[in-house]
């Protein structure tokens, strides 16, 4: 989804990162600073970093906020640098520093990978590989619901997660194989009896004529994909606290 992540960051002589995060004064900078580090480690560079980020997309709620605010941290880095990585090198140092931060449990380069080069993308994150993109046809827009609720990934019970590994790769498989709506469905499905979540939400959505509807991520949130037809229907009947947005379709290449 097109949803914003921004950052910017001025170096000057000297050591250390400092960070004001925008909207979000009371977020852990743990990722934001070993995200700049892991740029001016690349490059041998020694400098002093004053970072000023911010977000449009809502955190602790499965919509991959992590990922994209290290793909947004680590450009505007290299940007400062007036330097340049390959798309992979991004994504890898990203799923690196996720892990270091505490953020993800696998580095996540598949959050990395859409969000930076939006479409449909599939990662071995164990790997650190791109294995394949490919551009979203279903439709253009997306229907988010987000609770109130936040689950952070200090929380999540990993044991119970494990448990439904070989659903999660049925799905891996489905989505492989072009089967989009099936393994959005069952991707929600594990991840709703893994952590509790009921799927009510994605019920209404599908009620109200989404193409697709599932929990984002470990959720708590709702992605529903619509058409022009669906979309205001789908909008009202998830509630208020909802988010419209493009699908990202992506603009940078792979190399």
């Amino acid at each position: 989804m097109d949803l914003r992540t921004w950052a910017e960051v001025e170096l000057t002589p000297g050591e250390g990162v400092e960070v004001r995060m925008e909207g979000l004064p009371d977020e852990p900078t743990d990722l934001v600073k070993l995200c700049v580090q892991a740029v001016l480690d690349r490059f041998s560079v020694k400098k002093r970093a004053m970072v000023r980020t911010g977000s449009d997309i809502p955190v602790s709620r499965g919509l991959k906020s992590s990922s994209a605010a290290a793909n947004a941290v680590i450009l505007a880095t290299l940007n400062a640098l007036q330097a340049e990585m390959p798309a992979v090198d991004v994504l890898k140092m990203n799923a690196d520093v996720s892990m270091r931060a505490g953020v993800s449990v696998t580095g996540a380069m598949d959050d990395a990978a859409a969000s930076l080069l939006g479409g449909i993308v599939f990662t071995d994150n164990h790997a650190r590989t791109l294995l394949r993109r490919e551009r979203f046809e279903l439709c253009d827009r997306v229907v988010i619901a987000v609770p109130e609720r936040m689950i952070r990934k200090s929380g999540l019970p990993k044991e119970r997660i494990a448990l439904y590994r070989p659903l999660a790769e049925e799905a891996f498989r489905m989505a492989w194989n072009g089967e989009y709506v099936k393994a959005m469905t069952l991707n929600s499905l594990i991840y709703g009896a893994a952590l509790g979540l009921d799927q009510e939400l994605p019920i209404k959505a599908l009620r109200a004529g989404a193409v697709a509807s599932g929990i984002s991520g470990t959720g708590p949130a709702v992605a529903s994909f619509v058409d022009s037809v669906s979309e205001k229907l789908v909008a009202e009947a998830l509630g208020k606290d909802v988010l419209i947005a493009n699908v990202y379709h992506g603009v940078r290449s792979c190399v």
